[in-house]
């Protein structure tokens, strides 16, 4: 039986590891930016799963790190180092929330929604309002990142 090459080359394409798919995207950690001061830049952003994350140190003293209680459940926590770029690859649907550690308390926060699912955005805004008094003195900037995502 003889087959064509264009079949061979449409089943061998199917057939590649979905990580070849994989976008890569860039957030820089700013002390101004479109949103005002100690900001992530995009704030918000929506990906693929397998997709990576580079936060870049763009300003210094700044960090990106996942925070707890507030990404899918079983997703990898991170935790980048001061002024140092970190890469993230986001492999579980649904929604991240991270913040700079230096600056929570000013609201340097930003979030990031995986795949198509936004199961965990309920549980993420409950654990906001319990979390409101230590974890960021303007609240709002957060309620409108995850306003975007409904």
């Amino acid at each position: 039986m003889k087959t064509s090459l264009p079949i061979v080359i449409m089943l061998a394409t199917l057939l590649l590891p979905s990580s070849i798919y994989a976008a890569g995207h860039q957030v820089k950690m700013l002390n101004s930016g479109a949103d005002g001061y100690m900001v992530f830049e995009p704030a918000v952003l929506s990906v693929q799963m397998g997709d990576t994350v580079t936060f870049l140190a763009t300003d210094m003293a700044h960090n990106s790190a996942s925070i707890a209680g507030m990404i899918p459940e079983g997703a990898s926590p991170w935790y980048g180092e001061i002024s140092t770029d970190i890469t993230v690859t986001f492999d579980q649907a649904g929604v991240y929330v991270y913040q700079c550690t230096p600056h929570a308390m000013m609201a340097m926060v930003g979030v990031i929604n995986v795949g198509e699912g936004k199961g965990n955005l309920a549980a993420i805004k409950s654990a906001a309002v319990k979390k409101s008094t230590g974890f960021v003195a303007n609240k709002e900037r957060l309620d409108n990142y995850l306003a975007q995502l409904d």
